[in-house]
């Protein structure tokens, strides 16, 4: 009984919220549409009568000027916001340029910057700067960057795409020409090893909520007053679907999963850069188990088929 009444309550929490979420993009969509721009630009009079649509018995409302402004400013800045995510979701990387207050600075102290925006889960993550510097002297002054700082996670092979993208000149001339430098391909290859990073770690996100185990910790939490079990629950046979009790990165790359079920069994799932599955192998007390790695990927060869599977099994 208990447990049917949370559920009902976690049910209607979640409606709760996907009814806020859902008004509070009625009234952004209202709030910029161009009819209601033209009223609120409309010069200013005592009062401003406006009548609802589609409704047969709707009664006018009277606006006053304070609120016309008020409604105005809440409309600017909302249109404020949408040219900002149209800007940062089209240009996903941009360029500046800065000064570095070091005064024993090389070059100067200028300094070039790469912003790299990305969106995971539906929200703009904050943004990951690479700053530049131009350390050389002689014939190459002036024309080779360096990496200079940077906010990447280290995880991001960011040595390997600049030695392979931003190529350092010789030191003298017997080294052979010097390597041209493509810095839009960096830039490029850089924002994809990021935007793959925070996949993976999505993926992560996902399977734990798909195999529930955010609802377990919550009643783990919270418990039972009375101490006693869930006869029915406890008496499941366990599956290795149904029996996850965590879903972690094993390496800073998210690439690596370690998987652990409530009879000891502990799983290692490998997937490449684009959650592709390598491999997963799952061991019990009698060693591999390979029935129970059959049983999780159902044939599966993305990580995403995984997740699907265990929301359509939960």
């Amino acid at each position: 009984m208990a447990a049917s009444l949370d559920d009902e309550i976690e049910e209607l929490q979640a409606k709760v919220a996907s009814l806020k979420k859902q008004l509070g993009i009625h009234m952004t969509t209202l709030l910029t549409a161009k009819s209601t721009r033209q009223i609120l630009l409309e010069p200013p009079h005592p009062t401003t009568t406006l009548t609802l649509p589609r409704r047969s018995n709707a009664s006018p409302v009277a606006i006053d000027e304070a609120t016309k402004l008020k409604l105005l400013d809440q409309s600017d800045l909302q249109l404020a916001h949408n040219q900002e995510c149209l800007y940062r979701a089209c240009a996903t990387v941009t360029t500046f340029r800065a000064r570095d207050p070091d005064p024993r600075a090389v070059d100067g102290g200028a300094i070039l910057g790469l912003r790299i925006d990305v969106v995971s889960r539906t929200k703009f993550l904050r943004p990951y700067y690479v700053l530049f510097n131009r350390p050389y002297s002689g014939a190459y002054a002036g024309r080779y960057l360096r990496v200079h700082r940077h906010t990447l996670p280290p995880c991001i092979p960011l040595a390997g795409l600049a030695a392979r993208y931003l190529p350092a000149p010789p030191k003298d001339d017997s080294a052979g020409p010097a390597k041209q430098q493509d810095l839009a391909r960096f830039a490029h290859a850089l924002r994809r090893e990021v935007v793959r990073y925070h996949h993976r770690l999505g993926v992560v996100a996902d399977l734990r909520k798909a195999a529930g185990l955010a609802r377990r910790r919550k009643d783990a939490e919270g418990g039972d007053e009375d101490g006693e079990e869930d006869v029915e629950e406890h008496d499941k046979p366990p599956t290795a679907t149904t029996q996850l009790v965590d879903i972690t990165p094993a390496d800073a790359e998210a690439k690596q999963l370690t998987l652990e079920w409530t009879d000891g069994r502990v799983g290692r799932l490998v997937m490449d850069d684009d959650g592709e599955i390598v491999k997963l192998v799952v061991l019990g007390e009698n060693g591999r188990d390979r029935e129970a790695g059959r049983d999780l990927l159902g044939g599966a060869t993305r990580v995403e088929d995984v997740v699907r599977r265990l929301a359509a099994l939960g």
